[in-house]
């Protein structure tokens, strides 16, 4: 089970980065179609630079970026060569279905890659969101051999810098006592949140950074229901209904240690130290 490839999903800017970049600087977000693409660090950087060089040093040598059909920002950084060297980089576009008005959410965005780059149902994969900055050890960990088709990092809530509010808005994770995943929760109830903590009183927490077996994963990206609230097909609820039949296999890989993220304008300042 070899895993060199890696897959970024890159679809869209969101709403809420944009509003907190509007009241801030309008300059900001004008040509930027996408929150990795916001210039970071000392030299100014594309916040996915320093993602895809983590990917590097954990031995990934296949990039695939998910993206809208307006994408020639990413292409342009493959053009010019912006992004790390060691990696093959592919486009994969998630079109938006006749009929809507928006892309069809996450689970739907890696079908379409899968579709698009038929090999990754033969392979085994990692996928992410690229507005995270995931560790090299993480990264490295979803390509160790292990037994189950499937795995992700489970991390625990105290190594993060984060804000109890903001962690509150975590998916947290049920897990098995032999370290499965037995389910995803999605913003749970405070009062339920403590039932979930495992045998060292750590909370779990799911960052949307999984390996997936493509052949095996494939059937539940494509029978996914659609989100009654956010009328999306999410990959969370595509792991749900995997694990509610298959119920050993994914491997929940622990780790503890703060993610720096971008979910707001006055993030930006904390990759301001970034070579």
């Amino acid at each position: 089970m070899e895993n060199n490839s890696l897959i970024i999903m890159v679809g869209g800017a969101s709403s809420r980065m944009k509003r907190s970049l509007k009241e801030r600087d309008e300059q900001v977000m004008r040509n930027i179609p996408h929150k990795s693409l916001i210039p970071v660090g000392k030299q100014g950087r594309p916040f996915l630079y320093y993602l895809v060089l983590n990917a590097v040093e954990a031995g990934y040598n296949k990039l695939f970026l998910i993206t809208s059909p307006d994408n020639g920002a990413f292409q342009q950084l493959i053009d010019q060569d912006v992004l790390p060297a060691g990696l093959e980089v592919f486009l994969a576009v998630q079109s938006v279905p006749k009929g809507r008005t928006k892309p069809l959410g996450t689970a739907d965005a890696l079908q379409q890659c899968l579709d698009q780059y038929p090999v990754l149902k033969r392979t085994t994969f990692t996928v992410c969101n690229g507005d995270n900055l995931y560790s090299v050890g993480a990264l490295m960990d979803l390509r160790k051999e292990r037994k189950a088709p499937h795995a992700l990092i489970s991390y625990g809530s105290s190594g993060f810098e984060y804000s109890e509010e903001r962690i509150s808005k975590f998916a947290v994770m049920d897990i098995s006592s032999d370290g499965f995943l037995k389910e995803i929760i999605e913003k749970p109830n405070v009062e339920d949140v403590p039932k979930y903590k495992d045998a060292l009183g750590e909370l779990r927490v799911s960052m949307n950074i999984f390996s997936f077996s493509g052949e095996e994963i494939y059937p539940y990206l494509k029978n996914c229901p659609l989100d009654p609230q956010r009328d999306e097909k999410e990959l969370p609820k595509a792991v749900a209904n995997l694990v509610a039949e298959e119920s050993q296999s994914v491997l929940c890989m622990p780790r503890s240690e703060h993610i720096p993220d971008l979910t707001d304008a006055n993030d930006i300042q904390l990759f301001k130290n970034l070579e």
